[in-house]
């Protein structure tokens, strides 16, 4: 079984064809999803996926660098996950900061995610987080809040799509945090990326889709889904010499870990 720990359901709410993403999901042998949040329409969607297929979909909240400086609050997340059934939210994100295309709200970014960090340690959820082009500052938020979480150390959070490059990687691993990879990956142009990937220690590899963007080589120009995670899977499995079922057996048991999924067998 794989478990695709990123993907978006705003779109896949509206286009009638819910139903087929999920069969055609199951079909793949991806069997769990994390349906990921960053604004109201998003956070709903994700509510609303982890209530319609309860043994298969997880939720995560919260308001992404989009909403810097606006007038979203922090304690609508708080809200959100306490309004929720028990275990059906099981991480704040996507969180994080965007240099490349937002520098101008590089400042109310940080005080953003800052707070929703502040939010993580108070709930013990993990982050699901986003950088790009700003890896010093993300370190730095990260860093004080490995600094004041209590929580389980293997469960404080994962950097989601890494494009980033290695010494980024050991500086998040270092805090403890896992890290995933995206269709980026499968790219022709990302070798390098490719090598990062190859450098991972198991126990904090996991795999995504971000869908519905990103889809992975061969599904280039088509709206991505969740059935494409294999494609992850095989580049990941190429690069390090191992079975896709080998990949696929190590980022599930990540992913149940991190976001509380109970095994097949129904141990956490």
């Amino acid at each position: 079984m794989l478990i695709d720990t990123h993907a978006h359901f705003r779109e896949a709410m509206t286009s009638g064809d819910l139903a087929g993403i999920m069969e055609r999901a199951r079909f793949a042998g991806v069997g769990r999803i994390m349906a990921v949040g960053c604004e109201p329409e998003t956070n709903a969607a994700a509510l609303r996926m982890a209530a319609a297929y309860p043994d298969r979909v997880k939720a995560a909240v919260a308001y992404d660098r989009s909403l810097a400086g606006s007038d979203a609050k922090v304690d609508d997340i708080r809200l959100l996950i306490q309004s929720a059934p028990v275990g059906q939210v099981t991480a704040i994100g996507e969180i994080g900061l965007d240099f490349y295309y937002e520098p101008e709200t590089a400042e109310p970014q940080q005080a953003l995610m800052d707070a929703q960090l502040a939010l993580a340690r108070e709930l013990r959820l993990p982050v699901i987080v986003h950088s790009r082009q700003a890896d010093a500052e993300t370190v730095a938020l990260l860093s004080a809040h490995a600094n004041g979480w209590t929580g389980a150390p293997d469960r404080i959070g994962v950097l989601h799509c890494f494009t980033g490059e290695e010494a980024f990687a050991r500086q998040l691993l270092e805090l403890g945090f896992m890290i995933s990879f995206s269709g980026i990956v499968t790219f022709r142009n990302a070798g390098p990326l490719r090598m990062v990937a190859k450098t991972i220690p198991y126990d904090r590899l996991l795999i995504e889709t971000d869908s519905p963007y990103l889809a992975p080589v061969p599904h280039r120009g088509k709206p991505n889904e969740p059935c494409y995670l294999p494609a992850v899977a095989a580049i990941i499995a190429g690069v390090r010499g191992v079975t896709v079922d080998e990949i696929a057996t190590i980022t599930s048991a990540n992913a149940q870990r991190l976001f509380q999924w109970a095994s097949e067998s129904g141990r956490m």
